[in-house]
């Protein structure tokens, strides 16, 4: 499941007339959704009906609130079956990717993070997943240097081929090209 919240979807209506839905007249908003979130999933959760879920925000406001929620509601049985989605749209960019990942790193888990994800078949959506990985590998080596971080080679290398491309591959369940000789 995926939930997609804190936007405000074609805002000029002279132009959703023109061009139609989804033709980027599109705004941040502010929502006040957050205990109804956990609510929901605490009702699916006893139930045993929870989903594997991805929540993603326009608002980076929402970063702490979203992580900390998908804290409450993680399973044994599936690593990282809740998930704070990459920044996106408004917040695709170096600062809101850092925002997004800080606050996932601070209260959350980052390791089981699936990272930079798009729906898009888009040629360009692999510079975005490019630029994606060179912010994440920068931020963490940050924390490195920084002594934030342990300088362990096979731990930094194990974080970030997962967040690259390892995690995805789990949560979704596919086998990549890697293990086509195996």
């Amino acid at each position: 499941m995926e939930l997609h919240y804190s936007c405000t979807r074609n805002v000029n209506e002279k132009m959703f007339r023109l061009e139609g839905p989804d033709t980027g007249f599109d705004m941040i908003a502010k929502s006040s959704c957050a205990n109804e979130m956990a609510a929901f999933f605490s009702q699916l959760d006893q139930t045993d009906e929870l989903p594997k879920t991805i929540i993603y925000s326009l608002d980076a406001s929402d970063f702490n609130q979203i992580a900390t929620c998908i804290g409450a509601f993680q399973s044994e049985e599936i690593p990282g079956k809740m998930q704070m989605g990459a920044a996106w749209w408004f917040l695709d960019t170096r600062d809101g990717m850092e925002e997004q990942m800080k606050s996932l790193a601070n209260l959350s888990l980052l390791g089981n993070f699936v990272g930079m994800l798009t729906d898009s078949r888009s040629f360009l959506s692999y510079t975005r997943h490019d630029y994606f990985r060179r912010i994440m590998c920068n931020l963490i080596g940050k924390w490195v240097e920084e002594g934030e971080y342990p300088a362990n080679p096979a731990s930094l290398k194990k974080l970030v081929e997962g967040i690259s491309y390892y995690n995805v591959e789990r949560y979704f369940g596919i086998q990549g090209d890697h293990d086509a000789g195996r």
